[in-house]
């Protein structure tokens, strides 16, 4: 009985599709909104006043600026309080409450760059304007949200599409999640050059996430008609439950630890070069400053059909831990291309942005629909939280530290030398492979699944 009338909707591919592509607009609005900021870095440290956009921060002040989007998830570990919340009350309460949050903290951020504040504050010992500081308060908050609902929609998919094109869901949704990166790489800049400097790339963004917000509105009354039909049938959403006590199944799993610590160093190799990526064309590769922004752009392009293109490879034919060593291999040899001072040709650096871009389709197709296979579903949101809040510890000191090393080796022309901090991202690469094999031999030694089809037949 209970399987007939989950067929109504969870067996329905129209009903889960749909459902995927509300959710994915949410994240899509959430992704342009992390990084509409990563462009203006140019505009951001231009002298205070200049050309009437230039607000005067240091090559620190930026990157601990960028940093700033993990601190409340990883000091305050509301990431893993987020996962709690997510399995003990379920997808519908934790998608809105997170939608709330990045709105909120957007307009705190949104406030914070387009006003002039007195005085300063010293965090760990460095003096940062006061503007910095409020800025990094709106951006921890929106991380918060962020970061819960980036878990609370991976919970959604894996609810909808389970024994179905798994992988391949996933990766659509990180392909339209890339085109908020991509649109936000390409678009912030002259968007901003355009209509008044940083607050208008900012407040854009402020505004595709209220749209994010109704959007995941809509998907609460397709979520609650699922589970009122599996309520009837005297199965209401068993999913959700909790126990504090099943936590060490997630903690006592060395798969699930290598699949975490993969993420961290993937990942840190990944999103906080983004951050840099702009000035690094500008900088090392002598491109238009108007322009650089489309080259770190080709990246989440790239990616909008490679991770679905991944995925159905993966649903289809297995081979997820195969798939995750390649693209770790990818990006060690990108960043180790990136670190040689001597290579400045622009075709180089956009070869090796395609490169990156297949790496990062790669790994995410693999990784995130390989989470399911090791971890039981009333404990997913927990897993995803905690795998996304170690994420978070690298999306946070990584940009702090790249920004003192990047600090460190500015001239008085202000001139960067990137060849430390593109060095430091090639080690992050090569300790990506050897996880990525030493997860491919957990996985034949305790048998996940991981090189197995997803598509059950």
């Amino acid at each position: 009985m209970t399987e007939k009338l989950q067929k109504k909707l969870s067996e329905s591919k129209a009903a889960r599709w749909t459902a995927l592509i509300i959710v994915s607009f949410t994240m899509m609005f959430a992704y342009f909104f992390t990084d509409v900021m990563s462009p203006l870095e140019p505009m951001l440290t231009a002298a205070k006043g200049a050309d009437g956009v230039g607000l005067g921060w240091s090559p620190d002040d930026y990157g601990f600026f960028s940093g700033s989007y993990g601190y409340f998830n990883v000091f305050l570990l509301m990431l893993f309080f987020g996962g709690i919340i997510l399995d003990k009350f379920g997808i519908r309460f934790t998608g809105i409450m997170s939608t709330v949050l990045m709105f909120g903290g957007a307009l705190i951020k949104w406030y914070a760059v387009g006003n002039d504040f007195e005085g300063s504050m010293s965090v760990f010992g460095t003096v940062y304007p006061m503007q910095v500081i409020i800025a990094c308060v709106g951006f921890a908050l929106y991380g918060v949200g962020c970061e819960i609902a980036g878990i609370t929609v991976s919970k959604v998919i894996v609810k909808w599409f389970t024994g179905h094109e798994l992988a391949l869901a996933m990766g659509l949704q990180v392909a339209l999640a890339r085109i908020g990166t991509a649109g936000a790489l390409a678009l912030a800049l002259p968007f901003a050059q355009k209509f008044g400097g940083v607050p208008a790339s900012v407040g854009l963004g402020a505004a595709l996430l209220c749209a994010g917000l109704i959007s995941y509105l809509v998907y609460c009354v397709m979520d609650k008609k699922f589970d009122k039909e599996k309520a009837s049938a005297a199965s209401a959403e068993p999913e959700e439950g909790f126990k504090f006590a099943d936590l060490k199944l997630i903690f006592t799993n060395k798969g699930f630890w290598l699949i975490t610590l993969l993420c961290l160093m993937f990942y840190a190799g990944v999103f906080p070069f983004l951050k840099f990526a702009t000035k690094l064309m500008v900088t090392k590769y002598g491109v238009d400053p108007e322009l650089a922004g489309l080259i770190p752009a080709m990246l989440p392009f790239g990616t909008i059909f490679l991770t679905p293109l991944f995925g159905s490879i993966y649903d289809k034919y297995g081979k997820g831990a195969t798939l995750m060593v390649i693209g770790s291999i990818l990006l060690t040899v990108v960043h180790g291309i990136f670190a040689i001072p001597t290579v400045t040709s622009v075709a180089i650096a956009i070869a090796a942005m395609v490169l990156l871009g297949i790496a990062f389709g790669l790994v995410p197709s693999a990784m995130w629909p390989s989470v399911p296979k090791i971890i039981p579903m009333q404990l997913l949101g927990t897993a995803y939280a905690v795998i996304f809040y170690i994420q978070n510890i690298g999306l946070s000191m990584v940009p702090v530290m790249i920004g003192k090393v990047n600090q460190a080796n500015t001239d008085a022309n202000d001139v960067t030398d990137y060849t430390t901090s593109m060095a430091i991202f090639a080690v992050c690469g090569v300790i990506s492979i050897i996880i990525a094999v030493m997860l491919k031999m957990e996985d034949k030694k305790k048998g996940y699944g991981l090189e197995q089809a997803n598509i059950k037949k």
